[in-house]
């Protein structure tokens, strides 16, 4: 299974990190080729977004069902191709690290099915963790930048 994890350490306190990434909407548009997505319920949504694996770009929807969420320090979820045959696997995970620090660590896991899939998933080894990286590192910059508005 194709898989990525990414940590940042932030100098801001975890209730600030759970501030924004208890809210879909606040994160969603920041994933790499973001299209749009519509809120369904509190735990589900959708998300579009061009998948751009070096020679191929591609239209993805998925679906994403939320399968924890435990203030202050986790939101697990999943995901569920909607035109395309994928399935896997998210997190994000807050740690405290003193009263103003916060580590913070997002992980995906996307397995491509079907016929294709060994093939998708040897560039998704690739895909996948670097989006990991861009996505946390995409929310750890919103957060600061949001942050420090707010002060």
């Amino acid at each position: 299974m194709p898989h990525g994890i990414h940590e940042i350490e932030l100098d801001l306190p975890i209730s600030t990190i759970w501030e924004f990434v208890s809210d879909m909407d606040k994160w969603a548009p920041l994933v790499p080729g973001y299209i749009s997505h519509e809120i369904i319920n509190e735990r589900q949504s959708t998300w579009t977004f061009l998948g751009d694996i070096g020679i191929m770009k591609k239209k993805v929807s998925l679906k994403i069902d939320i399968t924890e969420w435990t203030e202050p320090s986790t939101v697990k979820f999943n995901l569920t191709g909607i035109n395309e045959n994928f399935a896997g696997e998210g997190y994000f995970i807050a740690e405290t690290l003193g009263e103003q620090r916060t580590k913070m660590t997002g992980c995906l896991d996307i397995t491509a099915k079907g016929v294709m899939g060994p093939m998708i998933n040897t560039i998704l080894k690739t895909f996948v963790p670097q989006t990991t990286t861009d996505l946390a590192e995409a929310i750890a910059n919103r957060i600061k930048e949001t942050a420090a508005i707010k002060s």
